[in-house]
């Protein structure tokens, strides 16, 4: 591996994507840099420039009024050579592209930093500890992410970091994802009431991910621990009735039963992760070993963030 070294190079920077985790990490992260002397450069689909909707236009003005630098690319019908070539103008990438440009993105994504040599990268591991989930989870992202660790181990020219961060306090309450459901009043338990799941703020995201990318002496070739909170599924419900002071449903969803909704609907994609975030391992750390709680930087617990919600999921507390 590369020495470590108390310097943090700020220039030449690329953040992929501008939805709501790149926009979350620029806000930090652009202010941070006012005494570079290049400016902060902003991948976004040549789509959101050709036939913008209002979110594209208000993100478009945000990104320039932060003094950043738009680049337009299509990252879903590129090869990996065309992405390698375009990072090889940069030094560090911060990847904040999910899924949604398909499978396969993440390891063409980390193939191109590796091939043009980028000094640094962050990839796109904003979730769960894929080093305990390891193949085969019945999650087919979840073994692609698990192949994205495997290869940046594998060499020693491009530093990297990895923040783990569980999944996003709002998945939680998804209604796609069936744990919290509002229109019914229900929530569900995944596997037993026990089973716990850590979940972080894509704004505590944005910041901790800058601190973690500034910090001295230089994080490199690690994996670090972020949380905004820790909770079981029992304590999920304990919340929900609490904050919103009424009665919900409590419906344990077992693995059995789990198992057997995706063998009824194999192709049905929250059902995967339902089964996943069930399995209780690589789901979950304790808050208090975590990056945030050991530098004493605060976070927005689930309490906090149910509170601030509830008036947009048309309840009040």
């Amino acid at each position: 591996m590369k020495p470590q070294h108390s310097e943090v190079d700020i220039e030449h920077m690329l953040v992929l994507g501008a939805g709501q985790l790149g926009m979350a990490v620029l806000r930090e992260l652009a202010p941070r840099r006012q005494n570079a002397k290049t400016p902060l450069t902003v991948l976004i689909s040549p789509k959101s420039l050709d036939s913008p909707n209002a979110l594209d236009e208000q993100s478009k003005a945000e990104i320039l009024g932060l003094g950043a630098e738009l680049l337009p690319f299509d990252l879903s019908a590129c090869t990996t050579e065309e992405l390698t070539d375009l990072f090889r103008r940069f030094r560090t990438v911060i990847s904040c592209t999910g899924f949604v440009a398909g499978p396969g993105t993440q390891m063409k994504l980390t193939r191109a930093a590796l091939g043009a040599g980028v000094h640094r990268y962050f990839p796109w591991q904003f979730g769960v500890d894929y080093d305990v989930v390891g193949k085969g989870s019945g999650q087919p992202v979840f073994d692609e992410q698990y192949d994205v660790r495997r290869l940046l181990r594998s060499q020693n020219r491009t530093e990297w970091v990895i923040v783990s961060t569980g999944m996003f306090t709002s998945f939680l309450f998804e209604p796609t994802f069936g744990v919290v459901d509002f229109t019914t009043r229900t929530v569900r338990g995944l596997g037993t009431w026990d089973t716990k799941v850590t979940v972080t703020t894509p704004e505590d995201i944005g910041r901790l991910t800058t601190e973690i990318l500034l910090e001295k002496p230089r994080i490199a070739n690690q994996i670090v621990y972020i949380a905004s909170d820790t909770l079981s599924y029992a304590t999920l419900a304990d919340i929900v009735e609490g904050t919103t002071q009424r009665e919900f449903k409590r419906e344990l969803l077992t693995h059995a039963r789990l198992n057997d909704a995706l063998a009824k609907n194999p192709e049905d994609v929250m059902a995967r992760y339902r089964i996943a975030f069930a399995r209780g391992d690589g789901m979950w750390w304790d808050k208090a070993h975590t990056y945030n709680e050991n530098r004493s930087l605060p976070t927005t617990d689930t309490k906090t963030w149910l509170k601030r919600h509830l008036e947009t999921m048309g309840l009040s507390a």
